[in-house]
């Protein structure tokens, strides 16, 4: 299998993975959901504006740039970054940390719930009275 490939826009052969072409510098992809994840080397507080840059080939201070400017109207920078912490993964192929709270959360139902089932019923006084 080749790792190369023509680029769309001037036909000039690219590496398979690369983002934007080096010869007309263009951009070959608009968001890559597989880059979304918060382990990257341009981390700085929890990995959200790196991923979120790495996902849109941006460059991270523009990102982080963003988020600082959303502070502004109504909060909207930390809640967004609080939102996207909950739903971004720290590594690729792992689960979020909202993934990670809602398993939880449904296995301790399931438990309660069998908890709940397993326990034997206590026979209680009988509806119609005491019989003679």
């Amino acid at each position: 299998m080749t790792d190369r490939r023509p680029c769309p826009y001037c036909a000039e052969e690219i590496a398979a993975q690369a983002v934007r072409c080096p010869h007309c510098r263009s951009r070959l992809v608009t968001f890559d959901a597989a880059a979304l994840h918060r382990d990257h080397p341009e981390r700085k507080l929890a990995g959200v504006a790196a991923a979120v840059a790495q996902a849109l080939a941006v460059p991270a201070v523009v990102v982080r740039a963003a988020f600082v400017a959303l502070s502004f109207f109504h909060l909207a920078g930390p809640v967004l970054y609080g939102i996207l912490w909950l739903l971004v993964p720290y590594a690729p192929g792992d689960e979020s940390v909202l993934e990670r709270w809602l398993a939880t959360v449904q296995s301790a139902l399931r438990r309660l719930r069998g908890a709940a089932t397993e326990q034997p019923r206590v026979p209680g006084p009988r509806a119609d009275g005491p019989s003679a």
